[in-house]
């Protein structure tokens, strides 16, 4: 019995998902509303993720990207919310569940690389947190600026950008509800490239089917030890570390890299 193929394409309510080599590109796509996380937006990232990404064998990095020239994504729908009342005890619960779909994205366990074709903002700029690379379009703006609106960043932003950043320039982005451009991101390692518009993409995927074309296992073990190790002290991070190496010692495509070099040829990698 043969496994069932996956598809290339998939047009969700909110979102496009395509496979590209071994590129999964996912598109926010609400352009009329910034890419906003309305809708059935977190459901839809949920299934591109867990259900196609994941299943994929072909798939060995993802590239998350808002459709359009001006949004990545703009955070939450604020004309959705606006007349919501919620209580206190009832977002706390409702908000473990964008907790849970957010930390699920940061560890997911194929690469991701978000391309920020325009503002990240709010909850865009927490989504953008998540990924393990980030470049962004020369014109873009990325800020945390819910305080204006008498709220908090609530997806992670409070947590994973002073781990990136460092406290200081951090609670200064969050406390003044203020925007910075790509270069001054660039300048503060919140993205690691900046490219003209009409480059962001091509870039974007050729970085993607890089990493694509590397041992998926070795890929997977080597982003899982650096995000434990960012999580606890230096020890336990060795640990972790040494788990990870010898669970790949006897792999296949150890044995496979190892006779490639030896021959002079490309590798062809299983995963295994």
């Amino acid at each position: 019995m043969t496994d069932p193929v996956s598809p290339d394409r998939v047009e969700l309510p909110t979102l496009n998902y395509e496979v590209q080599g071994h590129v999964a590109l996912v598109t926010l796509n609400r352009p009329d509303r910034m890419n906003t996380l309305g809708g059935s937006m977190k459901p839809d990232l949920a299934r591109a993720f867990f259900e196609l990404a994941r299943a994929d064998a072909r798939v060995r990095a993802v590239v998350l990207t808002g459709a359009g020239d001006r949004a990545f994504c703009a955070g939450a729908d604020i004309k959705e919310r606006a007349d919501q009342q919620v209580r206190a005890t009832d977002f706390f619960v409702a908000q473990k569940a964008t907790h849970d779909l957010f930390r699920n994205i940061e560890e997911f366990e194929k690469p991701t690389i978000a391309a920020i074709n325009g503002v990240a903002l709010g909850g865009g700029l927490e989504l953008a947190l998540c990924c393990d690379l980030r470049m962004a379009a020369d014109h873009a703006k990325l800020g945390l600026p819910e305080v204006r609106l008498g709220v908090i960043p609530a997806a992670g932003g409070t947590q994973r950008l002073p781990r990136l950043i460092g406290e200081a320039r951090a609670k200064a982005l969050m406390l003044t509800a203020a925007q910075i451009d790509a270069a001054r991101a660039l300048d503060w390692g919140l993205v690691t490239e900046v490219r003209p518009g009409a480059e962001l993409m091509p870039a974007a995927l050729a970085l993607a089917q890089q990493i694509g074309e590397m041992p998926p296992l070795a890929v997977r073990f080597a982003k899982r030890a650096v995000n434990r190790g960012m999580q606890t002290d230096l020890d336990s991070g060795l640990e972790y570390e040494r788990y990870a190496a010898a669970m790949l010692v006897d792999s296949d495509d150890r044995k496979e890299g190892m006779r490639a070099f030896v021959e002079k040829r490309k590798p062809v990698f299983q995963g295994r």
